[in-house]
C-alpha cells in the first residue's frame, strides 16, 4: 500500500446494523429495555450480597464481582450505541474507540480470570470441604478479586498501544456496531501480522490458561462427584457448581465463535450477532442462571420485592 493511501484518523463511522429509518425507534427501545434490564438485574444481585451478611460467603462475593462486571462491560458499549440509534449520529473519535476497546478486552480478560477463580472456589468446596475456610479466607477471596482485576486492565495494554498506531486507510467506517480488534484490523493499511500474532498470543496465555485451570478443577469435582455413594448427595453437590458451570460453557462457546479464527475469516454480520451475545444476553442470563434456583437469593429478594408491593398498595389505597 502505497503512502499517499494512509491517512491519519481523527474519528469513525460506526455502521451499527441498519440505516433504515422504520426500525431506527424499535432497535432503540429494544436496546434500551435489554440494558435496563442487565443493569438492574445484576445490580440487584450486588444489593443483596452487600447487605445481607448470610450472603457473605466466598462464591457470593465472587458474584457480586462478576455482577459489577457485566454491569461494566456492557456499559462500554450499549450507551454509546443508543445513542447513535437515537441521534444516528454515527460517529465516534479514534480517542473514544481505542478507550471502547481497551475497557472491553480488560473487562474480557477479567471474566476469563474471575470465572477461573470462581471454578477453584468451586473445586476447593467440594474437593477439600475442610480446608474451605482456610483456604478461602476472606482476605484471600479479596486478594484473588483484585488479582482478576488488575490481571485483566493490564492486560490489553500492549494490544491496544499497538492498535492505536495503525495507519488507516481513506476508508474510516467500522463494519460493527462499537470499536472491536477485527473491525479495525479490517481498515488499517499497515502490516497488522505482529497484532495478529500477538492475538494469538495472548489468547493462548490468558483464554487458554484460564480455560485449562478451569477445566482441571471440573475435572477434580466431576470425579469426587461419582465417587459420592448417595445418589441425592451427587445431585446436591453437583447443583452447586451447576449455575457456575453453565456460564463457563456460554461464556467459553460465545468468545470462541468470536475470535477463534483468522482474520480472513472474518465475517462482519455473523460477529455483530455473537458479539451481540456476548455483550446481552451473556450478562442477562447470568443474575437469572445464579438465582433462579437459588434458595439463598430467594430468601432474600423475595421478601424485599414482596414488602414494597404491599407498600406501594397501602399507598394506592
Amino acid at each position: 500500500m502505497i503512502a499517499g493511501n494512509k491517512s491519519n484518523v481523527n474519528e469513525f463511522t460506526v455502521e451499527g446494523f441498519t440505516d433504515s429509518q422504520q426500525l431506527r425507534y424499535p432497535l432503540f427501545i429494544m436496546f434500551l429495555s435489554l440494558y435496563l434490564v442487565i443493569i438492574l438485574s445484576n445490580l440487584t444481585i450486588v444489593v443483596s450480597i452487600i447487605s445481607d451478611s448470610h450472603l457473605h460467603s466466598p462464591m457470593y462475593i465472587f458474584l457480586c464481582n462478576l455482577s459489577v462486571l457485566d454491569i461494566s462491560y456492557t456499559s462500554t458499549v450499549l450507551p454509546k450505541l443508543l445513542i447513535m440509534i437515537f441521534t444516528q449520529h454515527k460517529v465516534i473519535s479514534f480517542v473514544e474507540c481505542v478507550a471502547q476497546l481497551y475497557f472491553f478486552m480488560s473487562f474480557a480478560s477479567i471474566e476469563f480470570f474471575l470465572l477461573a477463580v470462581m471454578a477453584y472456589d468451586r473445586y476447593v468446596a467440594i474437593c477439600r470441604p475442610l480446608h474451605y475456610s482456610l483456604l478461602m479466607s476472606p482476605m484471600c477471596c479479596i486478594r484473588l478479586a483484585l488479582a482478576t482485576w488488575i490481571g485483566g486492565l493490564c492486560n490489553p495494554v500492549v494490544h491496544v498501544v499497538l492498535i492505536a498506531n495503525l495507519s488507516f486507510c481513506s476508508s474510516h467506517d467500522i463494519d460493527h456496531f462499537f470499536c472491536d480488534v477485527s473491525p479495525l484490523i479490517k481498515l488499517s493499511c499497515s502490516g497488522t501480522f505482529s497484532i495478529e500474532i500477538w492475538t494469538y498470543v495472548l489468547g493462548i496465555i490468558i483464554g487458554v490458561g484460564a480455560f485449562m485451570l478451569t477445566l482441571m478443577s471440573y475435572v477434580f469435582i466431576i470425579h469426587t462427584i461419582i465417587n459420592m455413594q448417595s445418589a441425592s448427595g451427587r445431585h446436591k453437590t453437583f447443583s452447586t457448581c451447576a449455575s457456575h458451570l453453565t456460564c463457563v460453557i456460554t461464556f467459553y462457546g460465545t468468545m470462541i465463535c468470536l475470535y477463534v479464527r483468522p482474520a480472513a475469516a472474518y465475517s462482519p454480520d455473523k460477529d455483530k450477532y455473537f458479539a451481540l451475545l456476548y455483550i446481552v444476553l451473556i450478562p442477562m442470563l447470568n443474575p437469572l442462571i445464579y438465582t433462579l434456583k437459588n434458595k439463598d437469593f430467594k430468601n432474600v429478594v423475595l421478601p424485599f420485592f414482596s414488602l414494597k408491593f404491599r407498600w406501594d398498595f397501602d399507598r394506592l389505597l
